[in-house]
């Protein structure tokens, strides 16, 4: 039968694991799978583990084969020497082929393109390394393999978990692209808080003498705690719940009890359905003169025990939920995987009392988010905080630097929603472009028909004192009439004026309006 087992292969980098990974094999097996990076690139493979019941590679082995090298049979549970290999050509087939046996873990291996001389396999560890910072690179692949991490993304992770575990888990590369990773290692703490963060939970961990953090961007501050955020911000729902308790109590479980900030009730819908949303307005058109840019939501159930509400015991949460946003007069887009045109479906909570965090990669660029429970636990109900970070509209590349864009099949089914992920929000400096425009023009006709109508008035008068004289004068001999009137134009330096706008079905564009070194009444250019 089929002996692969967990296998994710992308363009630039993968991860193959015999059936059953870390546990047995099965007996009389065949794994045969093609791998290979873009032309023009060498192959690069690493192997992770090899635990294969067999002395002489018999009935039992794994090799890779290249255009022109066989490398193995690989046998036994001695790593072969050296761990890296790096293949002469693109592509390579790799073969695992089991027999009769009683144990055996198998094999994990993972490869990358030779853009990545610095890959590692998903079983490395921090305590592998002794440099205080290093870099390397995660193949596609890493979030399923076993292995426990502990910690979170705030407090750092303690040195034992897996590094590229650890680093799906608090958002700094995605499982189905892999990517570089920036470690810094730092001492240890006391105990290690675990969380769920992007489909990963951690666990709690105990003392160490080292633990490791990301270098990251700095875009995962919480955009509820900016100044003026909560007063200016506007939370709405498409329905909420309200009771009255034994003593006539009315309690309302709204949309603004929504933030994870503010104590008491969490919104709840009135009804149970897949249709109920809670949208949030990140602030209103002269706001967002820099993009909001929401890096990561943060959700919460409630459970209470106390007097108050009819419900003495309930445990509300949302278990999955869809996202969509949009910018300022655009269309509702639905958050899409990264390597399909599907409707991502987020993990929530499994009970009430967790936070869990989910991060957008790639990121998205947006006014509006609306949040939409697919499943929930007794009755729909959240607490919710969304991370994030200002960029100019002009550093609006941010969201692409997060994560790898793929190519070739991948690209077309992505090509759409990268325009529409980092379209830039009108801002306030577009509606002031426009409205200098619709002042000057109008200003600059009067004017020209100002200047017009005085030389024709001097010129009359000029003739009417010089009888005769021929025209073409001098500027010294100007009579007073033309030196009462001003020049319209004067020779000054270039001025340039840039007018963005927002256009929903194409890429953003700049119109520039220039006026440059103009001759004398010359007319203005537009």
């Amino acid at each position: 039968g089929d002996g692969c087992g967990h296998t994710v292969m992308y363009q630039d980098s993968g991860t193959l694991a015999s059936k059953n990974y870390p546990g047995t094999y099965p007996n009389y097996t065949l794994c045969e799978k093609k791998i290979q990076v873009p032309q023009g690139k060498r192959l690069i493979l690493k192997i992770g583990d090899l635990d294969i019941e067999s002395q002489k590679c018999e009935s039992s082995y794994l090799t890779i084969q290249s255009s022109s090298t066989l490398h193995g049979p690989y046998c036994g549970n001695v790593m072969p020497v050296p761990k890296e290999i790096i293949l002469d050509s693109n592509e390579a087939t790799i073969h695992f082929e089991s027999g009769s046996h009683v144990s055996g873990r198998g094999f994990l291996l993972s490869y990358a393109s030779s853009d990545h001389p610095d890959l590692i396999t998903c079983l490395e560890r921090a305590n592998h390394y002794t440099k205080a910072e290093f870099s390397r690179y995660c193949p596609a692949g890493c979030r399923d393999i076993a292995g426990d991490i502990s910690g979170n993304i705030g407090e750092g992770y303690r040195d034992t978990s897996l590094l590229c575990k650890s680093a799906i888990h608090a958002g700094v590369i995605t499982d189905e692209l892999g990517g570089q990773i920036s470690v810094t290692q730092q001492k240890g703490i006391s105990r290690y808080e675990g969380a769920v963060a992007n489909g990963i939970p951690s666990q709690d961990g105990s003392l160490s003498d080292k633990r490791f953090t990301f270098t990251s961007n700095g875009c995962n501050k919480s955009l509820s705690l900016e100044e003026g955020f909560l007063s200016k911000s506007q939370v709405t729902a498409s329905s909420y719940w309200e009771e009255t308790n034994e003593f006539g109590q009315l309690f309302q479980w709204s949309p603004d009890k929504a933030w994870l900030q503010v104590l008491g009730l969490a919104w709840a819908s009135n009804h149970s359905s897949n249709r109920e949303w809670l949208e949030i307005d990140l602030g209103e058109k002269k706001r967002i003169t820099a993009n909001e840019n929401v890096f990561c939501i943060l959700s919460k159930g409630i459970k209470t025990t106390g007097s108050g509400s009819t419900m003495l015991n309930f445990n509300f949460y949302v278990k999955t939920f869809t996202m969509n946003y949009k910018n300022n007069n655009s269309k509702w887009r639905t958050y899409k995987g990264i390597l399909s045109n599907e409707e991502k479906v987020f993990q929530g909570n499994s009970n009430s009392g967790d936070v869990v965090r989910n991060n957008f990669i790639p990121p998205i660029v947006a006014r509006y988010v609306r949040i939409i429970p697919q499943t929930w636990n007794q009755r729909i109900a959240l607490k919710l905080e969304l991370m994030g970070c200002r960029i100019m509209p002009a550093n609006s590349s941010f969201t692409h630097s997060m994560w790898q864009k793929p190519s070739q099949s991948t690209e077309t089914s992505l090509g759409k929603e990268d325009r529409t992920v980092t379209e830039p929000i009108p801002s306030e400096e577009t509606n002031l472009g426009l409205k200098l425009t619709a002042i000057i023009v109008p200003v600059l006709i009067v004017l020209c028909l100002f200047v017009f109508s005085g030389i024709c008035i001097c010129a009359a008068l000029r003739k009417r004192e010089a009888k005769g004289l021929s025209y073409g004068l001098s500027s010294t001999q100007k009579s007073g009439c033309w030196k009462q009137i001003k020049q319209p134009f004067t020779r000054h330096q270039s001025t340039e004026f840039t007018i963005s706008y927002n256009n929903e079905k194409e890429t953003p564009q700049k119109l520039d309006l220039v006026t440059s070194d103009m001759a004398d009444y010359q007319q203005p250019l537009m």
